[in-house]
Protein backbone atom coordinates (compact mmCIF):
# COMPACT_ATOMS: atom_id res chain seq x y z
CA UNK A 1 0.00 0.00 0.00
CA UNK A 2 2.71 2.47 0.97
CA UNK A 3 5.25 1.73 -1.72
CA UNK A 4 8.12 4.07 -2.58
CA UNK A 5 6.42 6.12 -5.36
CA UNK A 6 3.45 6.89 -3.11
CA UNK A 7 5.66 7.81 -0.15
CA UNK A 8 7.82 10.01 -2.37
CA UNK A 9 4.74 11.74 -3.79
CA UNK A 10 3.40 12.52 -0.33
CA UNK A 11 6.84 13.61 0.87
CA UNK A 12 7.01 15.95 -2.12
CA UNK A 13 3.57 17.34 -1.25
CA UNK A 14 4.43 17.92 2.41
CA UNK A 15 7.82 19.50 1.72
CA UNK A 16 6.41 21.65 -1.09
CA UNK A 17 3.71 22.94 1.25
CA UNK A 18 6.29 23.87 3.88
CA UNK A 19 8.54 25.37 1.18
CA UNK A 20 5.76 27.64 -0.04
CA UNK A 21 4.91 28.75 3.50
CA UNK A 22 8.50 29.66 4.36
CA UNK A 23 9.01 31.32 0.96
CA UNK A 24 5.97 33.53 1.54
CA UNK A 25 7.41 34.56 4.90
CA UNK A 26 10.84 35.33 3.44
CA UNK A 27 9.65 37.14 0.33
CA UNK A 28 7.04 39.04 2.30
CA UNK A 29 9.53 40.37 4.85
CA UNK A 30 12.06 41.12 2.09
CA UNK A 31 9.57 43.12 0.03
CA UNK A 32 8.34 44.92 3.12
CA UNK A 33 11.76 46.08 4.26
CA UNK A 34 12.83 47.14 0.76
CA UNK A 35 9.68 49.25 0.43
CA UNK A 36 10.15 50.59 3.97
CA UNK A 37 13.77 51.58 3.38
CA UNK A 38 13.01 53.31 0.09
CA UNK A 39 10.02 55.19 1.50
CA UNK A 40 11.62 56.53 4.69
CA UNK A 41 11.25 60.21 5.47
CA UNK A 42 14.86 61.32 5.91
CA UNK A 43 14.10 64.98 6.57
CA UNK A 44 14.10 64.53 10.34
CA UNK A 45 16.15 65.73 13.27
CA UNK A 46 18.07 63.40 15.53
CA UNK A 47 20.43 60.46 15.11
CA UNK A 48 18.04 58.31 13.06
CA UNK A 49 18.62 58.08 9.30
CA UNK A 50 14.89 58.12 8.58
CA UNK A 51 11.46 57.33 9.91
CA UNK A 52 8.07 56.16 8.70
CA UNK A 53 4.56 56.25 10.10
CA UNK A 54 2.38 53.35 8.98
CA UNK A 55 -1.12 52.11 9.74
CA UNK A 56 -2.17 48.46 9.61
CA UNK A 57 -4.75 46.29 11.30
CA UNK A 58 -6.24 49.15 13.30
CA UNK A 59 -2.92 50.25 14.79
CA UNK A 60 -0.29 52.91 14.04
CA UNK A 61 3.40 52.09 13.79
CA UNK A 62 6.29 54.51 14.15
CA UNK A 63 9.45 53.03 12.61
CA UNK A 64 12.95 54.51 12.68
CA UNK A 65 16.05 53.38 10.81
CA UNK A 66 19.66 53.93 11.91
CA UNK A 67 22.21 53.90 9.12
CA UNK A 68 24.82 52.02 11.13
CA UNK A 69 23.27 51.35 14.53
CA UNK A 70 21.70 53.19 17.47
CA UNK A 71 23.89 54.57 20.22
CA UNK A 72 22.67 51.87 22.57
CA UNK A 73 21.46 48.41 21.78
CA UNK A 74 17.85 47.63 22.76
CA UNK A 75 17.10 44.72 25.06
CA UNK A 76 15.05 42.99 22.39
CA UNK A 77 16.28 42.71 18.81
CA UNK A 78 14.47 40.70 16.12
CA UNK A 79 16.62 39.01 13.48
CA UNK A 80 15.09 38.23 10.10
CA UNK A 81 17.01 35.16 9.00
CA UNK A 82 15.10 31.98 9.73
CA UNK A 83 12.65 32.64 6.90
CA UNK A 84 15.50 32.54 4.38
CA UNK A 85 17.19 29.51 5.91
CA UNK A 86 13.94 27.53 6.14
CA UNK A 87 13.05 28.34 2.54
CA UNK A 88 16.38 27.08 1.25
CA UNK A 89 16.40 23.95 3.42
CA UNK A 90 12.89 22.93 2.36
CA UNK A 91 13.74 23.74 -1.26
CA UNK A 92 16.86 21.58 -1.09
CA UNK A 93 14.82 18.73 0.42
CA UNK A 94 12.25 19.07 -2.38
CA UNK A 95 15.02 19.02 -4.98
CA UNK A 96 16.32 15.76 -3.51
CA UNK A 97 12.90 14.09 -3.34
CA UNK A 98 11.70 15.10 -6.82
CA UNK A 99 14.84 15.41 -8.94
CA UNK A 100 17.40 13.20 -7.21
CA UNK A 101 15.11 10.34 -6.19
CA UNK A 102 13.38 10.68 -9.56
CA UNK A 103 16.52 11.39 -11.57
CA UNK A 104 15.71 8.84 -14.27
CA UNK A 105 12.37 10.56 -14.94
CA UNK A 106 12.86 14.23 -14.24
CA UNK A 107 16.56 15.12 -14.06
CA UNK A 108 18.64 13.75 -16.93
CA UNK A 109 17.53 14.18 -20.53
CA UNK A 110 18.39 10.83 -22.09
CA UNK A 111 18.15 12.28 -25.60
CA UNK A 112 21.04 14.64 -24.85
CA UNK A 113 23.37 12.57 -22.72
CA UNK A 114 23.85 9.06 -21.38
CA UNK A 115 25.15 10.18 -18.00
CA UNK A 116 24.47 7.79 -15.12
CA UNK A 117 22.09 8.95 -12.42
CA UNK A 118 24.83 9.59 -9.87
CA UNK A 119 26.64 11.91 -12.29
CA UNK A 120 23.50 13.98 -12.86
CA UNK A 121 22.97 14.30 -9.11
CA UNK A 122 26.61 15.33 -8.66
CA UNK A 123 26.25 18.04 -11.31
CA UNK A 124 23.05 19.19 -9.60
CA UNK A 125 24.66 19.54 -6.17
CA UNK A 126 28.05 20.85 -7.29
CA UNK A 127 26.64 23.54 -9.54
CA UNK A 128 24.79 25.18 -6.66
CA UNK A 129 27.94 25.36 -4.55
CA UNK A 130 30.24 26.48 -7.35
CA UNK A 131 27.73 29.12 -8.44
CA UNK A 132 27.79 30.73 -5.00
CA UNK A 133 31.60 30.71 -4.86
CA UNK A 134 31.89 32.41 -8.26
CA UNK A 135 29.26 35.01 -7.39
CA UNK A 136 30.80 35.74 -3.99
CA UNK A 137 34.23 36.22 -5.56
CA UNK A 138 32.78 38.70 -8.05
CA UNK A 139 31.12 40.67 -5.26
CA UNK A 140 34.37 40.85 -3.29
CA UNK A 141 36.32 42.12 -6.30
CA UNK A 142 36.56 45.70 -7.50
CA UNK A 143 33.24 45.22 -9.30
CA UNK A 144 31.46 46.02 -6.04
CA UNK A 145 32.33 49.68 -6.71
CA UNK A 146 30.26 49.56 -9.93
CA UNK A 147 27.00 47.82 -8.96
CA UNK A 148 25.44 48.09 -12.43
CA UNK A 149 28.37 46.37 -14.12
CA UNK A 150 28.34 43.71 -11.41
CA UNK A 151 24.64 43.06 -12.05
CA UNK A 152 25.31 42.70 -15.79
CA UNK A 153 28.03 40.14 -15.14
CA UNK A 154 25.72 38.30 -12.74
CA UNK A 155 23.07 38.23 -15.47
CA UNK A 156 25.62 36.80 -17.93
CA UNK A 157 26.52 34.12 -15.35
CA UNK A 158 22.87 33.14 -14.99
CA UNK A 159 22.42 32.91 -18.77
CA UNK A 160 25.50 30.69 -19.09
CA UNK A 161 24.24 28.46 -16.27
CA UNK A 162 20.84 28.14 -17.94
CA UNK A 163 22.45 27.11 -21.21
CA UNK A 164 24.77 24.70 -19.41
CA UNK A 165 21.94 23.03 -17.49
CA UNK A 166 19.93 22.47 -20.66
CA UNK A 167 22.82 20.52 -22.22
CA UNK A 168 22.35 17.79 -19.61
CA UNK A 169 19.03 18.19 -17.83
CA UNK A 170 15.44 18.07 -18.96
CA UNK A 171 13.82 21.45 -19.62
CA UNK A 172 11.85 21.14 -16.40
CA UNK A 173 15.00 20.38 -14.40
CA UNK A 174 16.90 23.21 -16.10
CA UNK A 175 14.32 25.79 -15.01
CA UNK A 176 14.17 24.40 -11.47
CA UNK A 177 17.94 24.24 -11.09
CA UNK A 178 18.42 27.76 -12.38
CA UNK A 179 15.91 28.85 -9.75
CA UNK A 180 17.71 26.82 -7.09
CA UNK A 181 21.06 28.25 -8.26
CA UNK A 182 19.70 31.78 -7.80
CA UNK A 183 17.97 30.97 -4.51
CA UNK A 184 21.23 29.51 -3.18
CA UNK A 185 22.98 32.80 -3.93
CA UNK A 186 20.21 34.71 -2.17
CA UNK A 187 20.21 32.51 0.93
CA UNK A 188 24.01 32.44 1.12
CA UNK A 189 23.97 36.24 0.97
CA UNK A 190 21.89 36.20 4.14
CA UNK A 191 23.84 33.42 5.88
CA UNK A 192 27.42 34.38 4.98
CA UNK A 193 27.25 38.14 4.50
CA UNK A 194 24.20 40.04 5.76
CA UNK A 195 23.69 38.38 9.16
CA UNK A 196 27.43 38.08 10.04
CA UNK A 197 27.96 41.76 9.19
CA UNK A 198 25.03 42.74 11.37
CA UNK A 199 26.45 40.64 14.19
CA UNK A 200 29.78 42.46 13.89
CA UNK A 201 27.94 45.78 14.27
CA UNK A 202 26.03 44.49 17.31
CA UNK A 203 29.26 43.20 18.92
CA UNK A 204 30.98 46.56 18.37
CA UNK A 205 28.11 48.44 19.99
CA UNK A 206 28.07 46.13 23.00
CA UNK A 207 31.82 46.62 23.39
CA UNK A 208 31.50 50.40 23.17
CA UNK A 209 33.22 50.65 19.77
CA UNK A 210 31.96 52.69 16.82
CA UNK A 211 30.83 50.25 14.10
CA UNK A 212 32.45 50.51 10.69
CA UNK A 213 29.80 51.61 8.16
CA UNK A 214 31.36 49.38 5.48
CA UNK A 215 29.60 46.34 6.94
CA UNK A 216 26.21 47.92 6.38
CA UNK A 217 27.16 48.96 2.84
CA UNK A 218 28.28 45.44 1.92
CA UNK A 219 25.10 43.94 3.34
CA UNK A 220 22.97 46.50 1.49
CA UNK A 221 24.55 45.54 -1.87
CA UNK A 222 23.75 41.86 -1.32
CA UNK A 223 20.23 42.75 -0.18
CA UNK A 224 19.77 44.76 -3.37
CA UNK A 225 20.75 41.72 -5.44
CA UNK A 226 18.26 39.59 -3.53
CA UNK A 227 15.57 42.18 -4.21
CA UNK A 228 16.02 41.99 -7.98
CA UNK A 229 16.38 38.19 -8.07
CA UNK A 230 13.23 37.33 -6.11
CA UNK A 231 10.63 37.57 -8.88
CA UNK A 232 12.59 35.46 -11.41
CA UNK A 233 13.08 32.75 -8.78
CA UNK A 234 9.31 32.59 -8.20
CA UNK A 235 8.73 32.20 -11.95
CA UNK A 236 11.33 29.44 -12.25
CA UNK A 237 9.92 27.54 -9.29
CA UNK A 238 6.42 27.63 -10.82
CA UNK A 239 7.60 26.87 -14.35
CA UNK A 240 7.23 23.08 -14.04
CA UNK A 241 3.46 23.57 -14.35
CA UNK A 242 3.85 25.20 -17.77
CA UNK A 243 5.47 23.11 -20.53
CA UNK A 244 5.36 26.06 -22.94
CA UNK A 245 8.02 27.59 -20.69
CA UNK A 246 10.27 24.59 -20.00
CA UNK A 247 9.63 22.00 -22.71
CA UNK A 248 10.65 24.17 -25.64
CA UNK A 249 13.76 24.55 -27.78
CA UNK A 250 14.62 28.00 -26.41
CA UNK A 251 13.80 27.41 -22.75
CA UNK A 252 17.15 28.75 -21.53
CA UNK A 253 16.60 32.02 -23.45
CA UNK A 254 13.11 32.24 -21.96
CA UNK A 255 14.68 31.91 -18.50
CA UNK A 256 17.14 34.72 -19.34
CA UNK A 257 14.30 37.03 -20.39
CA UNK A 258 12.47 36.24 -17.15
CA UNK A 259 15.41 37.68 -15.21
CA UNK A 260 15.11 40.89 -17.24
CA UNK A 261 11.38 41.00 -16.52
CA UNK A 262 12.16 40.73 -12.82
CA UNK A 263 14.49 43.73 -13.06
CA UNK A 264 11.97 45.88 -14.92
CA UNK A 265 9.13 45.09 -12.50
CA UNK A 266 11.24 45.65 -9.39
CA UNK A 267 12.61 48.91 -10.83
CA UNK A 268 9.06 50.23 -11.11
CA UNK A 269 8.13 49.41 -7.53
CA UNK A 270 11.49 50.46 -6.08
CA UNK A 271 11.21 53.83 -7.79
CA UNK A 272 7.61 54.28 -6.68
CA UNK A 273 8.37 53.34 -3.07
CA UNK A 274 11.26 55.80 -3.06
CA UNK A 275 8.74 58.50 -4.06
CA UNK A 276 10.66 59.25 -7.26
CA UNK A 277 7.65 58.90 -9.51
CA UNK A 278 6.15 55.97 -11.38
CA UNK A 279 8.24 54.89 -14.39
CA UNK A 280 5.40 53.41 -16.43
CA UNK A 281 7.79 52.71 -19.30
CA UNK A 282 9.02 49.70 -17.33
CA UNK A 283 5.67 48.00 -17.91
CA UNK A 284 6.03 48.49 -21.67
CA UNK A 285 9.43 46.81 -21.42
CA UNK A 286 7.97 44.01 -19.30
CA UNK A 287 5.13 43.38 -21.76
CA UNK A 288 7.62 43.37 -24.65
CA UNK A 289 9.78 40.81 -22.88
CA UNK A 290 6.75 38.66 -22.10
CA UNK A 291 5.62 38.73 -25.73
CA UNK A 292 9.12 37.68 -26.76
CA UNK A 293 8.86 34.75 -24.34
CA UNK A 294 5.51 33.74 -25.84
CA UNK A 295 7.03 33.84 -29.34
CA UNK A 296 10.05 31.79 -28.28
CA UNK A 297 7.83 29.17 -26.65
CA UNK A 298 6.47 28.14 -30.06
CA UNK A 299 9.45 29.02 -32.27
CA UNK A 300 11.34 26.11 -33.79
CA UNK A 301 8.75 23.64 -32.62
CA UNK A 302 9.82 20.27 -34.04
CA UNK A 303 7.37 18.29 -36.12
CA UNK A 304 6.45 14.94 -34.59
CA UNK A 305 8.47 11.95 -35.75
CA UNK A 306 6.98 8.67 -34.64
CA UNK A 307 9.24 6.43 -36.70
CA UNK A 308 12.54 7.45 -35.17
CA UNK A 309 13.79 4.49 -33.14
CA UNK A 310 15.37 5.41 -29.83
CA UNK A 311 16.61 3.01 -27.18
CA UNK A 312 14.60 3.13 -23.99
CA UNK A 313 16.57 3.87 -20.80
CA UNK A 314 16.82 0.92 -18.40
CA UNK A 315 14.03 2.03 -16.06
CA UNK A 316 11.59 2.38 -18.98
CA UNK A 317 12.70 -0.86 -20.64
CA UNK A 318 11.68 -2.78 -17.51
CA UNK A 319 8.12 -1.48 -17.76
CA UNK A 320 7.99 -2.13 -21.51
CA UNK A 321 8.87 -5.76 -20.83
CA UNK A 322 6.53 -6.14 -17.84
CA UNK A 323 3.41 -8.27 -17.95
CA UNK A 324 0.35 -6.23 -18.92
CA UNK A 325 2.27 -3.59 -20.90
CA UNK A 326 0.25 -4.04 -24.09
CA UNK A 327 -3.07 -3.75 -22.26
CA UNK A 328 -1.80 -0.74 -20.30
CA UNK A 329 -0.71 0.91 -23.54
CA UNK A 330 -4.16 0.39 -25.06
CA UNK A 331 -5.80 1.94 -21.98
CA UNK A 332 -3.50 4.95 -21.96
CA UNK A 333 -3.83 5.60 -25.67
CA UNK A 334 -7.58 5.28 -25.51
CA UNK A 335 -7.94 7.65 -22.58
CA UNK A 336 -4.96 10.00 -22.59
CA UNK A 337 -3.40 10.43 -26.03
CA UNK A 338 -5.87 13.01 -27.34
CA UNK A 339 -4.38 15.56 -24.90
CA UNK A 340 -0.94 14.09 -24.23
CA UNK A 341 0.10 14.27 -27.87
CA UNK A 342 2.78 16.14 -29.75
CA UNK A 343 -0.10 17.81 -31.56
CA UNK A 344 -3.04 17.63 -29.11
CA UNK A 345 -6.48 16.94 -30.56
CA UNK A 346 -8.40 18.55 -27.71
CA UNK A 347 -9.90 21.89 -28.75
CA UNK A 348 -8.06 24.87 -27.34
CA UNK A 349 -5.03 22.85 -26.19
CA UNK A 350 -1.77 23.85 -27.86
CA UNK A 351 0.67 21.72 -25.88
CA UNK A 352 0.54 18.43 -24.00
CA UNK A 353 -0.09 19.03 -20.27
CA UNK A 354 3.23 19.38 -18.45
CA UNK A 355 5.04 18.29 -21.61
CA UNK A 356 4.09 14.63 -21.10
CA UNK A 357 3.50 12.67 -24.33
CA UNK A 358 1.48 9.42 -24.21
CA UNK A 359 0.83 8.47 -27.83
CA UNK A 360 3.37 5.67 -28.45
CA UNK A 361 4.28 2.52 -26.49
CA UNK A 362 7.67 4.10 -25.79
CA UNK A 363 5.95 7.13 -24.28
CA UNK A 364 3.90 4.90 -21.99
CA UNK A 365 6.97 3.04 -20.76
CA UNK A 366 8.86 6.28 -20.14
CA UNK A 367 6.06 7.70 -17.99
CA UNK A 368 5.06 4.55 -16.10
CA UNK A 369 5.38 6.12 -12.66
CA UNK A 370 3.27 9.14 -13.55
CA UNK A 371 0.60 6.93 -15.12
CA UNK A 372 0.59 4.77 -11.99
CA UNK A 373 0.11 7.74 -9.65
CA UNK A 374 -2.20 9.85 -11.81
CA UNK A 375 -4.47 7.22 -13.35
CA UNK A 376 -3.88 4.05 -11.33
CA UNK A 377 -3.64 4.93 -7.66
CA UNK A 378 -5.68 8.10 -8.06
CA UNK A 379 -8.36 9.42 -10.42
CA UNK A 380 -6.54 12.64 -11.29
CA UNK A 381 -6.37 11.60 -14.92
CA UNK A 382 -8.22 11.83 -17.18
CA UNK A 383 -9.49 15.12 -15.69
CA UNK A 384 -13.08 14.82 -14.51
CA UNK A 385 -12.87 11.28 -15.92
CA UNK A 386 -13.97 12.66 -19.28
CA UNK A 387 -13.25 9.36 -21.02
CA UNK A 388 -15.06 7.29 -18.37
CA UNK A 389 -12.03 5.18 -17.40
CA UNK A 390 -13.43 2.36 -15.26
CA UNK A 391 -12.04 0.84 -12.08
CA UNK A 392 -10.94 -2.32 -13.87
CA UNK A 393 -8.73 -0.32 -16.24
CA UNK A 394 -7.16 1.58 -13.35
CA UNK A 395 -6.50 -1.71 -11.52
CA UNK A 396 -4.81 -3.09 -14.63
CA UNK A 397 -2.50 -0.05 -14.76
CA UNK A 398 -1.56 -0.68 -11.13
CA UNK A 399 -0.82 -4.38 -11.78
CA UNK A 400 1.32 -3.50 -14.80
CA UNK A 401 3.34 -0.97 -12.82
CA UNK A 402 3.82 -3.34 -9.91
CA UNK A 403 5.03 -6.02 -12.33
CA UNK A 404 7.59 -3.60 -13.71
CA UNK A 405 8.71 -2.63 -10.23
CA UNK A 406 9.04 -6.30 -9.25
CA UNK A 407 11.43 -6.86 -12.17
CA UNK A 408 13.85 -4.27 -10.71
CA UNK A 409 14.94 -6.58 -7.98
Amino acid sequence: MFDLPILLDWASFAIRWLHVITAIAWIGSSFYFIALDLGLNRNIAGPADGEEWQVHGGGFYHIQKYLVAPDQMPDHLTWFKWEAYSTWLTGAALLMVVYWAGAELFLIDQSKTSLPTWAGILISAASLTIGWLVYDRLCKSGLAETPTRLMLILFALLVVMGWGYTQVFTGRAMMLHLGAFTATIMTANVFFIIIPNQKIVVADLKAGRTPDPKYGQIAKLRSLHNNYLTLPVIFLMLSNHYPLAFATQYNWIIAALVFLMGVSIRHFFNTMHARKGSPWWTWAVTIGLFLAIVALSVAGRPSPDYDEATALPPHAARFAAAEGFEDATDIVMGNCSMCHAREPLWDGMAHAPRGVYLETPEDVALHARQIYLQAGMSMAMPPANLTYMDAESRALLVRWYEAGRASEG
